[in-house]
């Protein structure tokens, strides 16, 4: 089956839930390789097994099934050859025990799963090799009964080993080496038991010093009256090895001749568990078997979408008997790519054998290939457009499409100018039809609606909506093609009725009266938006004040006569004295010497304003005493021969 559509109808996730389901990593595997088939009688005893699962499921929620752990690799350590591990071992026991659980928990089931129990019965139960392994192994270790031999050599260790902690405990009590020990404590270095000495009294306990402590202040002394017992010691040991590896040689020999037998227990385990997380998956989403057919019908009774669960709406849905395309339309966000993805999916989970969740009496039709064209497919990576990629997409599905497939597009033609969408659209659906493919297609275009109106294996639907609530209902009408819902819910919501007419001319070419329609909600405007507007045009008002006082103090000189001013090339401050020429110089008194000086390089210090009282006579500052005399008697009258010099 096609990837894309696999990707696209999210059949992958519908996988990874069947999985949550599986017990053991082998049949988790298997739903990774699941895959639509296209052979009817295989897709049927799949659906049977199936059924049959949900049967035992329904019955009981507690399956006897392995979970493998470990299997995997035991069964390549036969192989090799290689001597099994008591814990491998106590594993099989644990596998084969399991496995006759299962078939016993099967055989009382056969009334409910009879294919399934038959499955069960190739388990073979080697009652034989579980008794023996659990008579030699207990608790991961070779147990003592496991032959007589292991049992006297494990006896004559105890023995040992109490004579050697005997003669080592008088050591420790004796008087006469008290002094000499760092403790009391027995232990053992390189499997030989020692006593602890204080390393200045080493050469005083006869014996091989097998040790010493980090810091050097203790050495471990193996005395020399137990160094025959040790040895006895470490040949009882190496007897007892050489023992359990007999013992554990003959198990895995008798393991290994029912190599094939374990082999087929394996993969009964993995299918079984495969088949009731089918089962399982069955129950959680209440589904259910179909009827099968290879002639492009479809019945789909109360479907829903299973990633979408209860909250889905059921879905009744037919193609393929009286048309083979179908054309929905409806307005956004009303349901009609959770049709087309309710519809392919489904198709897609019955190919592969699962439950969907239908009523009873929905038909299905086997596929060769579901192509899709679903999304924008936008890719900046590849510089694609959502019209090209759509074009890019259809122009594959064309290639492929023939009277075994199944073909699902969602809004075609859209992407480009609506004339020659509408137009590539019509093409793309009357191609598609001569080839005598099953097309689902969604379209906003009303000319392709008209064109499914008129045209022979062609009908219309729609998604219902309810123009009261202003809400789509996600429930497909067959038969009916989408009514104009724009103009409607626009009238609903207070839209001038003139407008609304205006607006279907130029749609529909023809006149329609919007006045009369009644249950006209009062055109009302959200008091919000007036409040908001009014807001901004007081704040643009207050700007525009702001703007004429900023040019205003532009106008005006940036510094005025008695402003005390910072001179930065002399590092002091001086008064103004003039106003700024044309060459952007300005008059200031430093020192009682006047100076012309670039406005750029002066800062106001302290306004004039604030430096002297209102209508202040600045030729107190400004005027030397001779001048300010002139000006007098210049005020008082003309004088001959008074002048006043004045510096430029």
């Amino acid at each position: 089956m096609n990837k894309h559509t696999m990707e696209i109808l999210e059949y992958n996730k519908i996988k990874e839930r069947l999985r949550g389901f599986a017990v053991s990593e082998q049949a988790k595997e298997m739903i990774d390789q699941l895959e639509p088939s296209v052979d009817m009688k295989q897709i049927e005893r799949a659906l049977k097994e199936t059924t049959e699962t949900r049967a035992i499921v329904n019955i009981s929620s507690s399956i006897p099934l392995h979970s493998l752990s470990g299997m995997k690799r035991i069964k390549g350590n036969l192989e090799k050859g290689a001597v099994l591990s008591p814990e491998e071992l106590e594993q099989i026991a644990g596998f084969l025990k399991e496995g006759k659980r299962l078939k016993r928990f099967m055989k009382d089931k056969e009334y409910a799963a009879p294919t399934i129990s038959g499955y069960t019965l190739s388990i073979h139960e080697l009652e034989d090799v579980t008794e023996e392994i659990n008579r030699c192994i207990v608790r991961g270790r070779v147990d003592d009964q496991a032959s007589s031999a292991l049992g006297k050599i494990r006896r004559r260790i105890v023995l040992v080993e109490d004579k050697i902690k005997a003669k080592l405990d008088a050591y420790l009590r004796n008087s006469a080496f008290k002094g000499y020990m760092q403790n009391e404590l027995i232990s053992q270095r390189d499997g030989r038991y020692v006593i602890p000495v204080k390393s200045q009294f080493k050469r005083n306990v006869e014996g091989n010093v097998l040790d010493t402590s980090g810091s050097g202040s203790t050495v471990f002394i193996e005395p020399a009256e137990v160094k025959k017992l040790q040895d006895e010691l470490n040949n009882l040991r190496h007897d007892e090895e050489n023992e359990v590896y007999k013992i554990l040689s003959t198990l895995t020999v008798q393991v290994s001749q029912y190599e094939r037998e374990i082999a087929i227990n394996i993969e009964t385990m993995v299918y079984c568990d495969f088949l009731f997380a089918k089962g399982k998956y069955s129950k959680s989403l209440d589904g259910r078997s179909a009827v099968l057919n290879d002639q492009n019908y479809i019945c789909i009774k109360k479907g829903r979408h299973p990633l979408l669960g209860n909250s889905a709406v059921p879905l009744d849905f037919e193609i393929g008997d009286r048309y083979q395309s179908l054309v929905i339309t409806g307005p956004n966000t009303g349901g009609k790519t959770v049709v087309l993805k309710t519809v392919g999916l489904l198709t897609m989970m019955i190919q592969s054998g699962l439950h969907v969740p239908v009523e009873e009496g929905s038909t299905f039709a086997i596929f060769v290939s579901i192509l899709v064209d679903i999304g924008d497919g936008q890719s900046i990576e590849q510089s694609l457009s959502t019209f090209s990629s759509h074009i890019r997409n259809i122009i594959n599905i064309l290639a492929w499409a023939d009277q075994r497939t199944m073909v699902i597009l969602d809004e075609i033609g859209a992407g480009t100018d609506p004339g020659e969408g509408m137009g590539i659209g019509i093409a793309v659906l009357e191609a598609l039809y001569s080839k005598g493919t099953i097309t689902i297609a969604t379209t906003h275009y009303s000319e392709i609606k008209d064109f499914a109106q008129g045209h022979k294996g062609f009908i219309n639907g729609c998604m219902d909506f309810d123009t009261k609530s202003l809400k789509p209902l996600y429930r497909l009408r067959i038969g009916k093609a989408g009514e104009s819902n724009a103009f409607y819910i626009a009238l609903r919501l207070g839209m001038k009725p003139a407008l609304i007419e205006r607006a279907h001319q130029v749609t529909y070419k023809e006149e329609k009266t919007y006045g009369a329609q009644g249950d006209n909600e009062e055109c009302v405007v959200d008091p919000s938006i007036i409040e908001k507007h009014e807001e901004q045009l007081e704040k643009s008002k207050k700007a525009e004040k702001r703007k004429m006082a900023a040019e205003k103090q532009e106008i005006r000189s940036k510094f005025q006569i008695g402003d005390c001013v910072h001179i930065n090339t002399m590092n002091r401050t001086g008064i103004i004295c003039e106003l700024e020429n044309s060459r952007g110089e300005v008059g200031v008194m430093v020192m009682k010497k006047k100076f012309k000086i670039n406005h750029k390089r002066l800062s106001l210090y302290i306004e004039g304003e604030e430096l002297y009282p209102e209508n202040y006579d600045f030729d107190i500052v400004m005027e030397s005493k001779e001048n300010r005399k002139k000006k007098k008697l210049l005020e008082k009258g003309y004088t001959q021969g008074v002048t006043i010099e004045v510096e430029r």
